[in-house]
């Protein structure tokens, strides 16, 4: 059941879309008005567990951190920072007293969740905020409830579930040509090369280098045809330059947010000085999806959305490129002053509103802004994903998780962040596999590949001042053909299990707490996640492991991969070593469970979901079956697999 109660008033952010009935009292907290906001507290108990807050460092359970929802570029992703690109402002705590809390609003709040050992919950939201309150039998009723009141998942074509390979640094299309030949070379999958702002002329959205690319829609058509889509990058700013048609028509018809004169806010990013998008206008909307076409017609499928948060380099109050920590966290080391954040406006239905007060939702807005123009623009489903977000996006495109570096401790928050970021409804996301800063080891590279193997987005991406970071570059190739065998193997239920999720308002990847809620140990493990129904994922995260410690809540099925075959074992409840070699996966399938596998192939175009094998105890398996495009997806596309 949802109840809401409102504190102030702030811009919609439209995250909520089911009619929910506002209460009298918020029960659970003390709420306290504190200058232009609410600070909002609430007691914890000694056993209770807090989940949630989507893209946030630490663990899977929240408490002993400080988190702050300000979506910020930055790439520093130590546990004690506190902010990343998105804001997830929901979380479960789970003890005596079970519910889930939603803090509806567009402006910067913190939460402190038993933060230097408080024993309570404090949170204070800066301006008007809307408290949702969830309650339900457990945690995982909870969850489902709040992904069903804001609205369905994101739907991504099959091929968009395949191995993608990226890096800041693919200049020409030559370049591309050898990566899509190298992979099939060394007899490795691949399905999308995603292209970085190096295609574009002069960094410029909704342009071509015809130098580097000078057949740019003959390129798109010769990969499609091997197999390999690509996938531009489309970034926030639109270059301020005479005589470039959207540049022009968006000055002319007032689609720019505005500076503290009334006119278009000049801010720096990779084209040097742009103006943004008024993302919160539904007409700069409309525009703004428009200009996809250039990239529909040219053949791409598949985008990625970038800078969105908004990042600033320099803007024309604050000429230097050195940061400052004026208005904002003493922990922030992005490059952004945020002092900018305060010297622009958008213009929400009729009323100059300060982007401070908005800011957390600029970037889900323009990927609503492209989804939107997707939409009319194709016929079938897209792949989108985009960095920065908030709660509401989630029905519009994916996420990745921004600018992690090449370690093993980055490895791990990646499979932290995973549950909390479904439980936010963000079910199509991943990290940069090997990470995108830093020089990733072969022994890094494999043991993410084999956690990667089980989320959505799977996608190799590396900035340009790192080595190469390709699979086929290491050596002992044969141990990550490997691994991405396993991946076209598994399609059969990783693209089943992600459909069924997203059309029964249900999370993809969870906590084995919300499986097993009455084992205190499966309560406090941070390290195993179940994915989908029946498959439980533990990864190896650490450096020079030979294996790791697997704790089971009852009797499973073990399966082990080893590149060519699947072996399997009944294993009792409890716990065990298991010897993992670099280039072979193990997981496991529930009791009385079972997971459908194919035959694998180089991309999805090889693969038939419809021709598989069941592995495990269990005797039958529903499986989600359509064509990978279809745009109209339902309960109609499911069908019981029997031994």
């Amino acid at each position: 059941m949802l109840t809401k109660y409102c504190f102030g008033a702030h811009a919609e952010t439209g995250a909520v879309t089911a009619a929910v009935k506002e209460g009298e009292a918020l029960p659970y907290f003390s709420a306290v008005k504190e200058g232009t906001g609410t600070r909002f507290c609430c007691p914890l108990g000694e056993d209770d567990v807090v989940f949630g807050l989507g893209e946030t460092m630490r663990g899977i359970d929240k408490r002993g951190g400080r988190y702050v929802s300000f979506n910020t570029d930055n790439p520093h992703h130590e546990d004690d920072m506190p902010s990343l690109y998105g804001s997830h402002n929901f979380f479960i705590l789970d003890g005596e007293r079970t519910f889930g809390a939603f803090f509806d609003t567009p402006a910067r709040i913190i939460f402190e969740i038993d933060y230097e050992g408080s024993g309570k919950i404090d949170i204070l939201a800066e301006q008007g905020v809307t408290v949702y309150l969830v309650e339900g039998e457990n945690a995982n009723d909870i969850a489902r409830q709040f992904l069903a009141a804001i609205g369905r998942s994101y739907l991504p074509p099959l091929w968009a579930f395949g191995f993608g390979q990226s890096r800041w640094g693919y200049k020409t299309e030559k370049d591309v040509r050898k990566i899509a030949a190298r992979y099939k070379k060394a007899g490795m999958p691949l399905e999308y090369i995603c292209l970085d702002i190096d295609y574009m002329d002069r960094y410029i959205d909704f342009t071509v280098n015809k130098k580097r690319f000078p057949d740019m829609k003959g390129l798109v058509k010769e990969m499609k045809a091997r197999g390999v889509r690509l996938v531009p990058i489309v970034d926030a700013g639109i270059k301020i330059e005479p005589h470039n048609p959207v540049y022009e028509e968006g000055v002319k018809e007032g689609y720019f947010c505005k500076n503290l004169e009334g006119k278009d806010f000049q801010a720096a990013v990779w084209p040097g000085m742009t103006h943004f998008p008024d993302f919160l206008q539904a007409k700069a909307r409309e525009w703004f999806g428009r200009q996809y076409k250039f990239y529909t017609d040219l053949g791409f499928e598949g985008f990625w959305n970038d800078m969105n948060e908004p990042a600033i380099f320099y803007s024309e109050y604050n000429t230097s490129r050195l940061g400052d920590k004026s208005c904002g966290d003493p922990l922030y080391k992005g490059g952004a002053r945020l002092s900018d954040y305060k010297s622009f406006t958008h213009n929400v239905d009729g009323k100059m509103v300060s982007h401070w007060d908005v800011h957390n939702i600029f970037g889900a807005k323009m990927t609503e802004a492209s989804s939107e123009g997707l939409e009319k623009l194709l016929d079938k489903r897209f792949l989108l994903f985009s960095r920065s977000s908030y709660i509401g996006a989630h029905r519009y495109g994916g996420i990745w998780t921004g600018d992690n570096s090449s370690t093993f401790h980055m490895l791990r928050r990646n499979v932290t962040m995973m549950p909390g970021l479904n439980m936010c409804g963000f079910l199509f996301s991943g990290a940069d596999t090997g990470g995108f800063g830093g020089n990733c080891s072969r022994e890094l590279l494999l043991r993410w590949l084999a956690f990667s193997v089980f989320t959505p987005l799977m996608r190799d991406h590396t900035t340009i001042f790192t080595r190469h970071q390709e699979c086929f570059r290491y050596r002992g190739k044969r141990d990550f053909g490997s691994i991405l065998s396993l991946r076209y193997r598994l399609l059969p239920y990783i693209y089943s299990e992600f459909m069924k999720a997203a059309l029964s308002s249900d999370l993809y990847i969870r906590p084995l707490a919300f499986a097993y809620p009455k084992d205190a140990r499966a309560r406090h493990i941070e390290d195993e996640l179940l994915v989908g129904d029946s498959l439980l994922a533990a990864p190896v995260l650490e450096k020079g492991a030979k294996g790791r410690k697997v704790y089971l809540p009852e009797e499973m099925t073990e399966v082990r991969w080893n590149g060519k075959e699947f072996l399997t074992r009944e294993v009792p409840q409890g716990e065990r070593f298991v010897t993992v070699p670099l280039g072979e996966v193990v997981f496991y399938i529930r009791k009385g469970k079972c997971i459908p596998v194919g035959k694998g192939g180089m991309n999805t175009k090889e693969i038939d979901l419809s021709d598989v094998t069941l592995l495990g105890g269990g005797s039958e398996y529903t499986q989600y079956l359509d064509d990978g495009f279809t745009r109209e997806c339902s309960a109609k596309n499911l069908r019981v697999l029997s031994k």
